[in-house]
């Protein structure tokens, strides 16, 4: 079939699930450099590490009782940090509907060797039975499936008599979609997700009852240094003041702290929500228009991503192909739309169904959104000959 080539195209064709678009109107020579080259234990870079920590709890309005600290290895390194310091003290629930999720799953299972361990998956395209899950235990979730593109849609499902931690991994929905912090006791994220900024850097949250197990309990596995949120029951308070376990690269502070000030310009944390909320009601009204071949992964409407939104193809004939035609079918696709400047890395996860993932966290322009969908059916229905 042949449509007519579109001839708008977005500004920025950057549409990357992670890391993700710079802010708008983002430049490298906006970013202060004072504090490059020096120590980051010197007064002045941990000041600049403070100001962030101080920002992000400010901008997402976490309670004032709640511990954030920087860590590294992004967001896994601050999710595997909660999990290796945390957990082995009661029995643990753990969900995991998509790539990410599952890779929780196998530390759990494989590495930490979880004696009393409840494991609840699902399908991409789902989410597990949530009404199964066992609040005595610690339990272990995403809030976004970012290879998925199926998020929670609420905390409700949550227990406020909860006996265990309820350890969150939410690296793309921070920023994003709204989350209720007091159901939460341990909140993970990175800054290269809504935040557009650099990759290896990563972001933790504790309240004041995982704060209380550190200092009452200590696993029986050895640590890596990486990993360590306390010594002998002693939280390492250090962490939550600048005071880094390893060296962070300066320039990506200076970057995020320019990206979480931005935050702040377009309304805090709600403005935010409200820009990738926006993205998704665009690709929403696409999806309706077109939905004899095209349609979301998330199989629930409450639980599409607004950030990591993932599309599958319906059309019977594509479903005909086998995975490797389907895969080099989308292959060609992304290329046409690369060289056209209209699209970078929108190709679905290697381990999700073949499709497209388009990033709508808060960085992306809902006119570049609104741009780039025309694109997507020309290079669909001219290239594919299906």
């Amino acid at each position: 079939m042949k449509i007519e080539k579109p001839s708008s195209k977005p500004e920025r064709a950057f549409f990357s699930s992670g890391p993700c678009a710079k802010r708008p109107g983002w430049s490298i020579a906006n970013l202060p450099i004072f504090t490059l080259g020096r120590s980051h234990r010197s007064k002045i870079a941990k000041d600049k590490l403070k100001e962030l920590i101080t920002l992000s709890k400010s901008l997402l309005k976490l309670p004032n009782d709640y511990k954030v600290g920087i860590v590294a290895g992004s967001d896994t390194g601050a999710i595997e940090m909660a999990m290796w310091s945390l957990l082995g003290a009661t029995g643990v629930d753990i969900l995991g509907w998509e790539n990410f999720g599952n890779d929780w799953v196998k530390d759990a299972v494989s590495q930490l060797k979880i004696k009393n361990l409840n494991v609840h998956k699902a399908d991409y395209g789902k989410l597990p039975d949530l009404t199964k899950i066992d609040f005595n235990n610690d339990v272990v979730f995403t809030w976004n499936g970012t290879s998925s593109g199926v998020c929670l849609p609420d905390a409700n499902w949550i227990k406020d008599d909860r006996k265990g931690l309820t350890i969150c991994d939410a690296t793309s929905s921070v920023f994003a979609m709204p989350m209720d912090w007091k159901k939460l006791d341990v909140i993970t994220w990175s800054w290269q997700k809504v935040l557009g900024g650099e990759a290896a850097h990563g972001m933790i949250a504790l309240s004041p009852k995982a704060l209380e197990r550190l200092k009452t309990y200590q696993p029986n596995w050895p640590i890596p240094k990486i990993f360590r949120l306390a010594e002998d029951k002693k939280v390492i308070e250090g962490v939550f003041e600048g005071e880094t376990i390893n060296t962070p690269s300066m320039l990506c502070v200076e970057d995020c702290v320019d990206a979480l000030l931005w935050i702040e310009s377009i309304g805090g944390s709600e403005g935010a929500i409200k820009r990738s909320k926006k993205n998704l009601e665009e690709v929403k009204f696409f999806v309706k228009e077109n939905k004899d071949w095209i349609d979301f992964l998330a199989e629930k409407e409450n639980t599409i991503s607004s950030t990591s939104i993932c599309l599958k193809i319906t059309d019977p004939k594509f479903k005909k192909l086998s995975k490797e035609d389907q895969a080099s079918k989308l292959k060609t696709i992304n290329q046409i739309l690369e060289k056209e400047n209209i699209a970078y890395d929108i190709n679905s996860y290697r381990t999700a169904p073949a499709g497209f993932r388009i990033w709508g966290g808060a960085t992306i322009e809902t006119t570049d959104i609104e741009k780039l969908l025309p694109w997507i059916k020309w290079a669909y229905l001219t290239n594919l000959n299906v």
